[in-house]
């Protein structure tokens, strides 16, 4: 098994050695659209070859030791070889785990940025107050990764909170969507509401979607299909927000999705900013159909796009959060929402991670 595996990445080092010269061809280099594409094939490579050459060394390296383990007479260098076989073999086992999975085509969108929606449902006033806890614990998450987070557009709820609000995550290192996809879906809360006078535990629930970002080359727009609307901003900001006609409304004819940005005092930025989410909104729609292709073959649902199934539920008398995907739970719920989700998250990619391998054996 080891030699086919190492077989199967080194037969990719050919194209990985091919993309690194393309790259610095001024030809390609020309053609961003190319460039941008080629680039991205290079970098996804990287990883396999990388770890590819880390493996071959080490099964070299083992098969040295056993040669010397048979052939040597001396004592010292027959102990020095098992020391380094008692080394080497335990770690075997899970570098080729991990190859296996680098093998496995990642969703192409991993590597994104994410444009967030968190939308108030069940539940009235409270269901907004839960979709504002839910946004500042995204917010806390993002401070914790170093990530950017801009708000594009959002409605307040009457009580507090959001009836919507939405958001993009942006990273120069990170593949934000790769790791805030696992947070699509219906999030319930179990609590005793604000507006509650009589202490009743009641059940509210509001919806998270998870976009990946669409990049300038990732789908043309024709803008002769969009319509442009200026409005006056609402909301805090004092007098120039309410009398400046700077927030703009985008409506793509064709599809009939319609955005709107109204968070910057400059119109041209949230033209740009409305225009940005026009665009992931309709690449979404096209990565909907790569989501359905894989829901029937996870059972967990995890990243499988499907946003009316309740994946997690936050109880504040118990102070637990459980996520239904995986039956995982945490007894410690203040912390979580103070934006401590990343063990969560990690778990859900250690499910995937093993129903993917299950789907390349079948």
């Amino acid at each position: 098994m080891a030699t086919t595996l190492l077989e199967k990445v080194l037969s990719l080092q050919d194209k990985y050695e091919s993309l690194q010269k393309q790259l610095s061809d001024p030809e390609v280099m020309s053609d961003m659209k190319r460039y941008v594409q080629l680039n991205k094939d290079y970098k996804e490579l990287e990883p396999i070859i990388r770890a590819g050459l880390q493996y071959k060394k080490m099964l070299d390296d083992l098969a040295s030791a056993k040669d010397i383990m048979l052939n040597e007479k001396d004592e010292d260098l027959k102990e020095m070889a098992r020391e380094e076989i008692s080394g080497i073999e335990p770690k075997i086992p899970q570098m080729e785990q991990d190859i296996k999975l680098l093998l496995i085509p990642a969703d192409p969108d991993d590597g994104k940025n994410a444009m967030v929606e968190i939308r108030g449902g069940t539940g009235g006033d409270e269901a907004a107050i839960f979709a504002g806890d839910l946004f500042r614990m995204y917010t806390k998450f993002a401070e914790s990764k170093g990530w950017k987070l801009e708000v594009t557009d959002q409605t307040p709820g009457t009580s507090g909170g959001y009836k919507q609000i939405v958001f993009k995550l942006s990273s120069s290192s990170d593949g934000v969507y790769g790791v805030m996809k696992y947070e699509s879906g219906v999030h319930r809360v179990q609590r005793v509401p604000q507006t509650e006078t009589q202490g009743r535990i009641q059940t509210s629930a509001a919806s998270v979607a998870v976009f990946p970002e669409a990049g300038e080359f990732d789908i043309e727009l024709n803008m002769s299909d969009i319509r442009k609307d200026t409005y006056c901003s609402s909301g805090p900001g004092g007098q120039g927000v309410n009398t400046t006609y700077s927030a703009v409304r985008l409506t793509h004819i064709p599809s009939g999705i319609v955005v709107q940005c109204q968070e910057e005092r400059s119109q041209l930025k949230n033209y740009d900013r409305a225009l940005e989410e026009l665009r992931t909104r309709l690449y979404n729609m096209e990565h909907q159909k790569y989501l359905d292709s894989i829901a029937a073959k996870r059972k967990t649902m995890v990243s499988t796009g499907d946003r009316s199934a309740k994946i997690r539920t936050y109880n504040y008398p118990q102070s637990r959060v459980t996520d239904h995907r995986i039956n995982w739970s945490m007894y410690n719920l203040p912390l979580f929402m103070d934006g401590d989700i990343q063990e969560c998250i990690d778990q859900l990619q250690i499910a995937e991670n093993a129903e993917r391998l299950k789907e390349a054996g079948e």
